[in-house]
């Protein structure tokens, strides 16, 4: 009898074609977290050059520039000065009509890689993300003053969550990947794996640890060989030969960081007085983008260097010798057009802006040079520290904005001067302000987020979760004989009491009945002496940390849960006992996970 063929599949080829095996192999262990960071790199470093790529054929069509020219410094040159005031509107209008379709079909806030992280557990929607880039192209390329960052680390990270959900990853993991997914775009947008790496200890993932070091690194190299490959690009800065740094020197420095963070908080504010300022006005959200548009081509007219994020205008004004005058009026160009871009409904960070408008500052603070004896410093390294501080200040991440300077400069003496003006810039926004612009922003949306720390296991872990349902409930207007008959002594420990409407009216501790003499005269009044905490309750979308607070404050070993202030409906019991235990346990899971012992 001829039995039936069935090839022998190959070790290698059954675990990559069995969802069910890759998933085991992803979450075996160490090696397998490496592995999904190297996919995630390969993904971010095509999501990169894809996006960078449609970025400079818009700017070639629109504007009529060459794919390899850069738009903030090529577009001066264009004869037609139309173009530059047209194009930025005509984005806004496209944004627009994008904007309206999407408030008729999605409802939903978009999350970005910051919240996600910070209170879903790295859960994203890839759709959004997708729409997000799809958003900041339009942006970009039509001349908005925004960067493609805010989209490189959007879709990235949003293709790392969706791999990630369906290779059913753990918390911890998924929220690395997210890491990942942003660590390869940046390292891939500047040619930059140390500064992609920190960029997702930082901002993204909130902390450092052994177990995430190498599956970030990994896809920080992966993406940024792979960009290299497709695109070939190179983000760099030629400072000249310079020699060795001086300890004069680091006093300039450390002022310039001190400046550029009072310079990067206005920045901020600036920004979200734009939105609010859209916000109370009576423009349909819609309608912003174009209007924002229409300032921006305005200011576009007056230098067409505001375009864009600035690459070729930063490179161009640190090759050239500027004018006092000149640097002043573009810099405030470029941050009233980043301001309103942002402000108006474009889509876009401003990652890149703060880069050029710090080298802006930097050479700016040159002019001050003289007044420092013995600093050797020059107009270009001014340049470098300012365009570090800057962006610490705005964005955050001191680390990454050091080694940012180191990769693009090489030189590591000046990097250690960054490092002086970056932490000076990152203590006086932290002392003062407190927040980066994203988390400003959560911030004025009233979310209490300041970094990618994971808070949401404590969000999830509410009272609704812990409380036990299964309740002794009676009536108030029972007398102490029936309250003795329908609940003995050993019974039960806690009864509550509601009215005629089942609504909570207190709690009585059994023993306390018992406990007390009966006298003819208490048997008729009831249960009104024994009536305890009769305006204190939880509500089940209290977390963990607000009921421990309510434990604390009514000094009580049990509370009531109710469905909410009017009706006060009884659902279940919490003790004080089982919610410190429950808070216990998730803080020391969440230790366990960070020092890379789960």
């Amino acid at each position: 009898m001829l039995q039936k063929f069935q090839p022998r599949r190959l070790g290698v080829f059954s675990v990559l074609f069995d969802l069910g095996r890759f998933r085991a192999l992803l979450r075996r262990g160490e090696l397998g977290l490496v592995f999904a960071g190297a996919l995630v790199g390969i993904a971010s470093g095509c999501a990169v050059t894809a996006m960078s790529y449609i970025s400079r054929k818009l700017h070639s069509v629109i504007y009529g520039i060459t794919d390899y020219e850069r738009l903030s410094s090529a577009a001066m040159a264009i004869p037609d000065k139309s173009v530059l005031f047209i194009a930025p509107i005509a984005g806004g209008i496209i944004l627009g009509i994008l904007l309206y379709i999407l408030s008729r079909t999605r409802k939903k806030p978009m999350v970005d890689p910051i919240e996600a992280n910070a209170l879903h557990g790295g859960r994203m929607s890839l759709t959004d993300s997708i729409i997000v880039a799809v958003q900041n192209l339009i942006s970009n390329g039509f001349g908005a003053s925004v960067g493609l960052e805010a989209g490189y680390t959007q879709l990235a990270a949003g293709i790392a969550s969706k791999f990630g959900y369906k290779m059913q990853m753990r918390r911890a993991d998924l929220r690395m990947l997210v890491g990942c997914g942003a660590a390869g775009a940046i390292a891939a947008a500047f040619n930059a794996p140390l500064t992609g790496a920190f960029y997702a200890f930082e901002l993204i993932i909130g902390s450092y640890s052994i177990l995430t070091l190498t599956p970030v690194v990994v896809s920080a190299l992966i993406s940024t060989m792979i960009a290299r490959l497709l695109a070939g690009d190179d983000f760099a800065i030629d400072i000249d030969h310079f020699g060795a740094i001086v300890p004069a020197d680091y006093l300039p420095a450390i002022l310039l960081g001190a400046f550029c963070a009072g310079i990067g908080i206005l920045i901020m504010q600036g920004v979200a007085w734009v939105e609010e300022l859209a916000r109370k006005s009576s423009i349909a959200p819609p309608f912003r983008p174009a209007l924002g548009g229409l300032v921006v081509g305005t200011l576009a007219l007056i230098s067409p260097q505001v375009l864009s994020a600035g690459h070729g205008a930063l490179h161009l004004n640190l090759s050239t010798d500027v004018t006092l005058g000149a640097l002043l009026g573009l810099f405030l160009l470029k941050s009233l057009a980043s301001a309103i871009s942002i402000g108006s409904g474009f889509r876009g960070g401003l990652f890149f802006a703060s880069l050029f408008m710090g080298a802006l500052l930097g050479k700016i603070f040159a002019y001050c040079a003289p007044y420092f004896d013995h600093a050797t410093l020059t107009p270009v390294v001014y340049a470098v520290v300012g365009m570090s501080s800057l962006a610490v200040a705005i964005i955050g991440g001191p680390l990454t904005m050091t080694f940012l300077a180191l990769e693009i400069t090489g030189d590591f003496p000046i990097t250690a001067l960054v490092l002086a003006a970056v932490i000076t810039s990152s203590l006086v926004v932290r002392t003062t302000f407190g927040y980066s612009f994203a988390t400003w922003r959560f911030h004025l949306r009233g979310e209490s987020i300041r970094s990618a720390h994971d808070v949401g296991w404590i969000r999830n872990l509410t009272v609704a979760r812990m409380m036990r349902p299964d309740v002794h409930t009676g009536s108030i207007d029972m007398s102490i004989e029936e309250f003795r008959k329908n609940f003995p002594i050993g019974s039960a420990q806690r009864v509550i009491l509601i009215d005629k409407n089942e609504k909570y009216s207190g709690m009585v501790l059994v023993p306390d009945v018992y406990a007390s003499p009966i006298e003819k005269d208490d048997e008729e009044h009831g249960l009104s002496d024994f009536i305890r905490l009769r305006n204190e309750f939880l509500q089940p979308q209290m977390n963990a940390k607000q009921a421990a607070a309510m434990f604390e404050q009514t000094k009580s070993e049990a509370l009531v849960v109710v469905n909410d202030l009017i009706e006060r409906k009884v659902i279940g019991l919490l003790t004080e006992s089982y919610t410190l235990r429950r808070y216990s346990e998730e803080l020391d899971r969440r230790r366990r996970e960070v020092s890379g012992e789960l």
